[in-house]
C-alpha cells in the first residue's frame, strides 16, 4: 500500500493548488503516454492482426488548443503502431516516438533537440512503465485510473479517465495557469483568414 496524501484531482482542484499552478506555469511541452492516456487502454486487433485504438475527440481538441496557445505537445510510447502515428499526424504533435517500453531515453533525445529542463515539461502517464517520466516532469500527471504507484507521484490526477478527457483537464489546467485558457478558445473559434 502507498502512503501519503492523494494528489489534488480534476480541473478545480489542479487551479486551487499553488503548486500545481507553479509547476503549470513553467509548462512548454506537454508529453504524453498513449494508452491508458490517450485510449482507454483497451487494445482491438482488427481483421488483417492491425491494433486498434479508440481516441477521444475531447483530448485532441485540448492538444490543438493547446499548441495553438504556443505550448508543444508530444507523445512516448512503448509501443509502434500505425494509428499511433496517423493519430499524432492528426494532431500536428512535435513529438511522437514509438517503440521506446524504456522511455527515459525518448525523454533526454526531446529535452536535448527542444532545448529544455525537467521542470519545463508536463507528462501524462497512468502505469509503473512511466514512473522514471513522472518522477522527472515538472508537471507530473495522470488520469483518474492511473495505477497506485503512477498516482503516488504525481502532482495532480484529471477526474476523467485515460481515454475520456484526462488530457483535456491536464490542458486546460496548464493554459488556465499560464492564463492563455480564454484567449486560445477565441483564437480557435477565430473565422479562418
Amino acid at each position: 500500500m502507498i502512503a501519503g496524501p492523494l494528489p489534488p484531482r480534476g480541473v478545480e482542484a489542479g487551479l486551487a493548488s499553488p503548486d500545481v499552478a507553479a509547476r503549470a506555469r513553467r509548462v512548454k511541452l506537454v508529453l504524453l503516454d498513449v494508452d491508458g492516456v490517450l485510449t482507454d487502454g483497451t487494445l482491438r486487433y482488427g481483421e488483417h492482426g492491425d491494433l486498434e485504438r479508440d481516441f477521444f475527440v475531447r483530448d485532441g481538441s485540448a492538444l490543438k488548443l493547446l499548441q495553438r496557445a504556443g505550448l508543444l505537445a508530444g507523445i512516448i510510447t512503448g509501443r509502434q503502431a500505425e494509428s499511433i502515428t496517423r493519430r499524432a499526424r492528426d494532431l500536428g504533435l512535435a513529438e511522437c516516438l514509438q517503440g521506446r517500453r524504456l522511455k527515459e531515453p525518448a525523454w533526454a533525445e526531446i529535452l536535448e533537440r527542444r532545448g529544455l529542463r525537467d521542470g519545463d515539461v508536463a507528462y501524462m502517464g497512468d502505469d509503473f512503465l512511466d514512473l522514471p517520466l513522472l518522477r522527472r516532469a515538472g508537471l507530473p500527471a495522470t488520469p483518474a485510473d492511473a495505477s497506485p504507484e503512477a498516482v503516488a507521484q504525481a502532482a495532480w490526477c484529471a477526474a476523467s479517465p485515460g481515454g475520456r478527457g484526462a488530457v483535456r483537464e491536464l490542458v486546460e489546467v496548464i493554459l488556465r495557469s499560464q492564463g492563455s485558457w480564454d484567449a486560445a478558445i477565441e483564437k480557435e473559434l477565430a473565422p479562418e483568414p
